[in-house]
């Protein structure tokens, strides 16, 4: 049996997925089980990758302003 790492079976999953389908592997990914949360992380790698530095900025001044909008959980 071959060794598969995350990232490729994560790659593997969607490689012959429509535009549609991957909408739907996103959504229906986003506030479920946080086993979903690598998937998520390996398909934003993919973009973050291909992505010239001014869309990454933007990617991250919508994360911070996102991330600033949250109540932080405190540690009981």
């Amino acid at each position: 049996m071959n060794d598969i790492n995350l990232r490729q079976a994560i790659i593997q999953r969607v490689y012959d997925k429509s535009n549609e389908e991957l909408t739907d592997v996103i959504e229906s990914s986003i506030g479920a089980d946080e086993r979903a949360l690598p998937g998520l992380g390996v398909l934003f790698e993919m973009i973050w990758l291909e992505s010239e530095p001014a869309q990454q900025q933007a990617m991250v001044g919508s994360l911070h302003a996102k991330i600033q909008k949250q109540t932080p959980v405190q540690a009981e």
